[in-house]
């Protein structure tokens, strides 16, 4: 009985290095070159820096990894274990709200003796999963197992603003693991993404529900997102007395509506004060949970199973009376954006030696790591405030004048920089749009710009500052006074 059970665990050790090698050829090594832009003078770029994260093959000789592997990127190679040779790649998808990329290898001849792996599903609390890829650039893959310790809504680190399902494990995942896919039962359960600096050996992974609505949605050949709702809830309903105030009957579980987006495709449906109740038939809790995937998650799990376009059904709650409603799910985006932006040079306006942007995260983290506390107090108010400070639903973004490059003719203007502009010439400023033609307009005696909550105008001769911003230009390097360009 000894032997026959020593040569039994014998097999299935085999079994198990045979299938840890078999991964090996699915796993690659992703070494990238990355150059952001500078976002207060954006015609600007920092300087490069490399980086190396992981990726796997999944069906159709595509390489799924990390956004933030590949994101500000000039240069992608890929490599596979014991093999020398480097294979140039681009990436063909991205969504930087999911934190997924998809990479096409321009040599088609990289996936000979290469085998595609499978999505499954969500793996339980305390299953064992396998974690794959190059942690800290190590030149072999690495292989560590650990085990489901939670599954939870959480933000993902890379937008800083988007929540998704997060699967949380203790097996370390490090610098490089990024990307790499964790396995249970022979089936990619998660792509490793993000640990927690302040604990040891907990690190996170992007979940099959987030991956597989990342890659249906870009069958139509362009990725689209993760929508919403349009609607900010409070689980206010744990104390009795707001049933009371809302005349909801005394049994009514559900989270109340406290604003709707601007804009959003619940403008027309929903209101301050309504109570969800349901969503798809899934009752909502007093936490705004649903039972979904037989546990209990935030209500935004549903509306993560739908496609931009696609409705969700509501029941909810308004004025004592019990009402249906069909709501599509859109994008929904603020006006003041939070989540991090990446690939592209972002628009501006530099006029004058006045340089003006777009107001968004990566604008105030110019500021530097402590950004929420360094940033000007009124650029804090109107990060905190914008979704119920702005009331014009023709505005597209909040336009900040960023920084000035100096010249006699901008000397006495410092005290602007950091507000955001109002109007120009009495004309309403919804976005660099306006700012642009605005100042190609060469009618205009004077430029009068006004400031949110600022009493003091800033003037500009227009004549003069024509004659003054081609010479502005070439002296700071600007290579365009606006980008794009005004159509």
């Amino acid at each position: 009985m000894k032997i026959a059970a020593i040569i039994s665990i014998i097999l299935i050790s085999a079994v198990v290095c045979a299938a840890e090698a078999d991964m090996t050829k699915s796993v690659v090594m992703i070494q990238v070159v990355k150059q952001p832009f500078d976002y207060s003078t954006p015609w600007k770029q920092s300087s490069f820096s490399q980086g190396i994260g992981s990726g796997f093959i999944i069906e159709g000789n595509r390489i799924l990894t990390n956004a933030h592997n590949v994101s500000d990127n000039r240069y992608i190679i890929i490599k596979k274990e014991n093999v020398a040779k480097k294979y140039p790649a681009a990436v063909e998808f991205i969504g930087h709200d999911c934190d997924l990329a998809l990479l096409k290898v321009l040599d088609e001849s990289f996936f000979d003796d290469t085998e595609p792996l499978a999505l499954g599903g969500l793996p339980e609390v305390d299953s064992t999963v396998t974690t794959y890829g190059f942690p800290m650039g190590g030149t072999h893959i690495s292989v560590t197992k650990g085990v489901i310790s939670r599954v939870q809504t959480d933000i993902y680190v890379h937008s800083g603003a988007d929540a998704h399902l997060v699967i949380q494990t203790d097996a370390a995942i490090n610098p490089g693991n990024s990307g790499g896919p964790v396995v249970f039962d022979g089936n990619v359960v998660g792509v490793a993404f993000q640990g927690l600096r302040q604990a040891d050996n907990i690190g996170y992974m992007i979940p099959t529900t987030v991956i597989k609505h990342f890659l249906l949605d870009i069958n139509d050949g362009k990725y689209d997102g993760f929508g919403s709702l349009g609607v900010n809830i409070f689980p206010a309903l744990h104390n009795e007395s707001y049933k009371e105030y809302l005349k909801l009957p005394p049994d009514t579980q559900g989270v109340i509506v406290t604003s709707v987006l601007l804009n959003s495709s619940a403008e027309k449906i929903l209101q301050r004060n309504d109570c969800l109740s349901q969503i798809d038939n899934y009752d909502i809790d007093d936490d705004g949970m649903i039972m979904i995937y037989g546990k209990k998650y935030h209500l935004s799990e549903q509306v993560e199973t739908k496609q931009i376009g696609e409705t969700v059904e509501l029941v909810f709650w308004r004025d004592g009376e019990k009402q249906t409603a069909q709501l599509t799910v859109q994008l929904n985006r603020p006006v003041f954006e939070i989540a991090r932006l990446y690939d592209n040079q972002p628009p501006y306006v530099c006029f004058a030696g006045l340089t003006f942007v777009s107001a968004n995260r990566n604008y105030l983290e110019s500021w530097d790591r402590d950004w929420l506390n360094n940033i000007p107090h009124n650029l804090r108010y109107l990060l905190n405030n914008s979704t119920q400070l702005n009331t014009d639903p023709l505005r597209r973004e909040y336009v900040i004048l960023s920084e000035i490059l100096p010249d006699r003719i901008n000397t006495y203007h410092s005290e602007f920089i950091s507000k955001p502009i109002e109007s120009i010439n009495d004309l309403p400023v919804r976005s660099l749009d306006d700012l642009r033609k605005a100042f190609a307009n060469k009618d205009s005696e004077f430029y009068i710009l006004k400031f949110m909550n600022y009493p003091k105008p800033l003037l500009l001769e227009a004549s003069q500052a024509h004659r003054q911003n081609a010479a502005i230009l070439k002296k700071y390097n600007v290579p365009s006074w606006t980008y794009p360009e005004v159509q």
